[in-house]
């Protein structure tokens, strides 16, 4: 099977559950049919040779983050807080502006005249773990460092949020 087909087929699918995301009348459903999303999107870097967006698309947003809004709307009462149905000038303006960013959409792409890749200057591991660690740890090491710091600080003030006593001041 050729890339370009498994691309295209990988990008109907991708639009097609997304769509779904958005057309689920059950937000369970919807939330799985962004899972499969997100998987259909990391199919796509592994076409693009990024491995390493392919796993932390899947751990951080497949997982993790799918898990939160799972949590969110299995906590929420839907049936106490249906929304009040829309009306018919809502449905028309909302209409409107989706065609015309459909418009301009369409416009763009094909307006687009970006050159294709030649294969001369292609490197087989641009996307690799290795290289990217490379990087990190040579030219972006500082920075790196800092971001960790901020997040073991963040880490600390969530527990010792979520660890107030009873009687403690909340801020």
């Amino acid at each position: 099977m050729e890339i370009s087909s498994i691309w295209y087929f990988l990008s109907g699918l991708t639009l097609l559950s997304a769509l779904m995301v958005v057309f689920a009348r059950n937000p369970i459903h919807s939330v799985l049919y962004l899972v499969f999303t997100f998987f259909c999107i990391s199919g796509h870097y592994v076409l693009l040779n990024a491995q390493f967006l392919m796993a932390v698309n899947i751990i951080v947003y497949a997982g993790a983050i799918m898990v939160l809004f799972l949590f969110v709307i299995m906590m929420l009462d839907l049936k106490r807080n249906q929304p009040e149905s829309k009306s018919s000038l809502t449905k028309l303006a909302g209409s409107v502006v989706a065609g015309s960013l459909l418009v301009i959409l369409i416009a763009l792409v094909r307006q687009n005249n970006l050159p294709a890749p030649s294969e001369g200057t292609f490197v087989a591991k641009t996307g690799m773990v290795e290289n990217l660690g490379q990087l990190l740890y040579t030219e972006y090491l500082l920075p790196f460092e800092l971001i960790s710091v901020l997040f073991f600080v963040a880490m600390v003030g969530a527990v010792m949020l979520g660890k107030r006593e009873a009687g403690e001041r909340n801020f």
